[in-house]
């Protein structure tokens, strides 16, 4: 999903999610009747209206799994076999969670073998639905065909950055229009049209959906009149900078103008609940999480021990900028060598060598970030938001990253959006691509953002793909 809002999906990603739960749901119901006719199990009588609730229950969890598992991101990038190995591991963790939560159901408690038989079921229904659909190409029908106004700079991120046929799951495009205006390099590759007539003619002669305005020069250069036209029979108008965020979950920084952010919907909670709440939120979701994870925490310190020798820190302090840019000191499990910085701060980039051999797997799987459990206790951090920065790295950032200094007018987060869509970076062009994420966070900062961003961290602890 690029987008985290549902309404925002192709129809063809929502009929997955939905045929999906249908699925799931059928599952237990139909190994209860199964099981009627051979008898293999001895299970008692459960109500109707019973039954309802553990179907429910039995197929919510189990897409939840999938979608923690990364099995609903529209640009998962892998095999069926990949898409098989993450759904078995789906179903595992699903059937952990319902034998956890069986004994809840007193006198009509589910038998075991049946939660057990109903869950290879659903795997094989699910798994076979997938391979139909990556065997009849799913994904390709129901696009919209978009028409974009103009060829120059500001469209050529379409081509430039949307080339391959994931990025271009919801869409196709039929051609860039030429506008008075437009810089000569900009689309080089993909079809660009001369229109000499009128443009509603043309997006109804050529059964155009959309419409994405992205001409380089604005001002009485747009045909607002037949725009206007266009927008009155049907055909949805866009500006690229809403296209880009739409398709992408990013907001181009390198085109943002003041008035889109004025006139803009979002970069503010009107939730007062939520901003009250917050840290009561986060601090009891930290205290959970401590619960489960003190033992993991110290095994790492024992393994630090070992690897450096008894009188190595575990800890690592660290000055980071936080809210409304004020510095705080983050702690997490030490993963470099006591020398790391002895020729100055230094970003940590991919395979760097001043990690140490426990410090490779403690980043890997994200441990070395756990004792920041205290600095959300603090205060100082939230579970979801943009990742903090050092003093150093952001002084040079916000004079060369415009409206980089944003990020920081929400608390920074253990895990984040970035996090999540962006792998990992160590240069300012990274930096630059991990605002675009950020930005598009702030401005879509809701509850359900937050727990989706929780739920999908999940995938990236048990792949093994920290950042």
């Amino acid at each position: 999903m690029s987008s985290p809002k549902f309404k925002d999906l192709s129809l063809s990603s929502k009929s997955l999610i939905f045929i999906e739960l249908a699925l799931f749901f059928c599952a237990l119901p139909l190994t209860f009747y199964g099981n009627s006719l051979i008898g293999f199990i001895n299970a008692h009588a459960i109500p109707y209206n019973y039954f309802f609730i553990y179907a429910s229950v039995f197929a919510l969890i189990n897409q939840l799994s999938c979608l923690a598992l990364g099995l609903y991101d529209s640009k998962l990038r892998v095999n069926f076999r990949g898409v098989f190995r993450r759904l078995l591991m789906c179903i595992a963790v699903a059937f952990f969670i319902l034998t956890l939560l069986n004994p809840f159901y007193g006198q009509y408690i589910l038998p075991i073998e049946i939660v057990a038989l109903a869950s290879l079921l659903s795997c094989v229904m699910v798994a076979s639905f997938r391979y139909f659909t990556f065997q009849v190409d799913f994904f390709g029908f129901n696009k919209r065909k978009v028409l974009v106004l103009g060829a120059g700079e500001r469209a050529s991120i379409i081509e430039r950055r949307m080339r391959r046929d994931v990025d271009r799951q919801n869409f196709s495009v039929h051609g860039f229009v030429v506008m008075g205006g437009d810089e000569a390099q900009g689309i080089k590759e993909e079809t660009r049209i001369e229109l000499e007539g009128s443009l509603v003619n043309y997006a109804l002669e050529h059964d155009i959906d959309e419409i994405v305005v992205a001409s380089d020069e604005r001002r009485n250069n747009l045909p607002v009149d037949e725009l206007f036209a266009c927008k009155i029979r049907g055909v949805e108008i866009t500006e690229i900078l809403d296209f880009i965020e739409r398709e992408t979950g990013q907001i181009a920084v390198n085109l943002i103008y003041p008035s889109w952010v004025i006139y803009s919907n979002g970069f503010a909670s009107s939730n007062y609940l939520r901003n009250a709440l917050d840290w009561v939120f986060n601090a009891v979701l930290a205290t959970l999480l401590l619960l489960v994870t003190w033992p993991v925490m110290l095994i790492t310190m024992l393994l630090i021990k070992l690897d450096e020798g008894l009188n190595a820190p575990v800890f690592y302090f660290q000055e980071r900028v936080g809210l409304d840019g004020e510095p705080f000191n983050i702690v997490k499990f030490r993963s470099m060598r006591l020398d790391a910085e002895k020729f100055g701060a230094q970003m940590a980039s991919e395979d760097d060598p001043r990690i140490t051999k426990t410090g490779n797997f403690l980043r890997k799987y994200r441990i070395d970030e756990l004792p920041q459990i205290y600095n959300v206790m603090r205060g100082d951090m939230g579970f979801v938001g943009p990742r903090p920065e050092r003093p150093q790295f952001v002084q040079q950032l916000i004079k060369s990253i415009p409206y980089y200094n944003e990020r920081h007018n929400v608390k920074p987060g253990l895990t984040g959006w970035a996090q999540l869509k962006y792998p990992y970076g160590a240069t300012e062009a990274d930096s630059l691509e991990k605002l675009k994420y950020d930005l598009y966070y702030i401005k879509h900062r809701s509850f359900l953002l937050d727990l989706l961003i929780l739920i999908r961290t999940v995938e990236i602890v048990l792949f093994g793909k920290g950042r």
